[in-house]
């Protein structure tokens, strides 16, 4: 597994004061990636003036003493089996205490208790991060920017579901503050060089993850390229990087060592794994003591990365495509208001144009009358009868009612309402709408137009003032007179009339 920084592999911590071991004369203690299992010992609190105490990476159980998360200097506690008190611990870095993945429910859950149990406002299906870097575009990938300077004993989040854990301090550099990022000031000759010109270091651990992503297979891609030592036959040439790499907590590659991978300094190199992910994703860098330290000067050591890209290997939705993050992650709630505005808008014109009649279904018979004779909507006619009130109504037959109505240009018609009961079917009021609508004479009443919508059949006729031939030929002889010889005239019409 991990090479031991301490004597104290594969045990329980000890208690110092019984070894009569001074204390006060440690400033630095590494017993990070030993095994270590047991509580933390009480005589550990003597401990509380070292500037920095590194228990990265054990099997410690029981509670996080007191005096680590108040007065304690840079101490990290990540990956451990701590028991979770939520209060007091609020956040996964309190005060200079990392507790970063430090909980027993972090093992068996496989997500970061300490993050809190607010859930995950955005699923998000990819991930890309500059690593050190500004952030950028690489085709349709935008790569967020990484810019925190880090630390010792450090872990940090973003909004945008993803962060980073260090741990590790930087020995004999004689430097006050150590740089946990990198600049390459050199030219690169590759592809997308812009994406390799800073990368993240660490001098022991460093763990990027993302959480709330969306269950599935991914294909997780790290970029490297080696910008400290050089190629040139000088002294910096001969520095060796050498760390292991952990995906989901599962070896993935030992004794890496970018320039034997890249071929040379100065290019790059991508590894893809294909990893299932259940909402979170875990991405270690381990330095296991191999490799220079001194070279090109002391400090130079530890795991670099230059870019980390995360893609799908299933197929995400259109409407869920913005959280593929192309540079700006949309969250869910944003999506949701987009879409149900959207469809309300749309809900809107589609019930205007109804209204106006544009989307009204057309059935069979509305079809054939195409080219037939003018139409009318329902409400149309209904306004014009008022609402076929019975003091309009001036006539009835077997086939329905006849109602007196005005159009609103002022029109006066007569409209024949198809009556349920009538034995007169769809297919005779087309043919009685055929006819009357190629016969077009002065002595002939005019089809204005009709009306089907729903189970409703109306002809819109021409309105007669002097009412109807049977009121013309049996009502009060004062009211109309026809002389015999008109009859003569119709009868003879009917028998000479010229054959079509």
């Amino acid at each position: 597994m991990h090479t031991p920084h301490s004597k104290y592999e594969r045990s329980t911590l000890v208690d110092f004061k019984s070894h009569g071991i001074k204390l006060f004369l440690l400033l630095f203690r590494d017993f990070s990636f030993n095994k270590l299992n047991g509580s933390i010992p009480k005589s550990f609190s003597e401990l509380q003036d070292t500037n920095y105490i590194y228990l990265t990476g054990n099997l410690l159980s029981g509670s996080v003493p007191d005096w680590m998360l108040s007065i304690g200097n840079e101490i990290d506690l990540s990956y451990n089996n701590f028991t979770y008190n939520n209060p007091p611990m609020s956040g996964c870095h309190v005060r200079k205490t990392n507790l970063f993945a430090s909980f027993s429910d972090d093992t068996i859950s496989n997500k970061v208790a300490c993050l809190g149990s607010s859930g995950c406002q955005t699923n998000w299906s990819s991930l890309y991060i500059d690593c050190g870097g500004n952030g950028l575009s690489v085709g349709n990938d935008s790569y967020e920017s990484d810019l925190d300077d880090g630390g010792a004993s450090f872990f940090t989040s973003t909004e945008s579901g993803w962060g980073f854990s260090n741990t590790g301090q930087f020995l004999g550099n004689d430097v006050s503050v150590d740089n946990y990022t990198v600049k390459n000031t050199s030219r690169l000759l590759m592809d997308n060089p812009e994406l390799y010109m800073s990368a993240r270091v660490s001098s022991l651990s460093l763990t990027y993850y993302g959480f709330c992503l969306v269950n599935g297979s991914y294909n997780v891609s790290l970029h490297f390229a080696e910008i400290i030592f050089t190629n040139d036959g000088t002294y910096s040439s001969l520095g060796r990087r050498v760390f292991d790499i952990y995906i989901q907590g599962e070896q993935v590659a030992k004794d890496f060592d970018i320039r034997d991978e890249a071929g040379g300094v100065g290019k790059k190199i991508v590894k893809t794994y294909t990893v299932n992910v259940s909402t979170t994703l875990f991405i270690r860098l381990n330095w296991a003591g191999k490799g220079t330290t001194t070279i090109p000067s002391r400090g130079v050591y530890g795991p670099l990365i230059s870019a980390i890209s995360v893609k799908p290997n299933f197929w995400v939705p259109p409407k869920d495509r913005p959280l593929q993050r192309n540079g700006n992650g949309v969250s869910a709630w944003t999506v949701s208001g987009i879409v149900v505005g959207t469809l309300c808008l749309i809900n809107l014109i589609l019930g205007a144009l109804w209204w106006r009649g544009y989307l009204r279904c057309r059935n069979a018979t509305e079809l054939e009358l195409n080219g037939l004779t003018g139409s009318f909507t329902l409400r149309q006619i209904k306004t014009a009868t008022n609402n076929f009130d019975v003091a309009n109504k001036i006539g009835e037959g077997g086939f329905g009612s006849v109602y007196k109505g005005v159009l609103s240009d002022g029109t006066l018609i007569a409209v024949k309402q198809l009556s349920s009961k009538s034995r007169q079917g769809n297919r005779e009021f087309l043919n009685e709408l055929g006819v009357i609508s190629a016969l077009q004479h002065p002595h002939l009443v005019k089809l204005h137009g009709c009306c089907i919508e729903g189970n409703q059949l109306l002809l819109a006729y021409e309105y007669m003032e002097n009412n109807n031939l049977a009121r013309a030929l049996f009502g009060n002889y004062d009211t109309l007179f026809l002389h015999f010889f008109f009859f003569l005239k119709v009868n003879f019409y009917r028998k000479n009339r010229p054959e079509n």
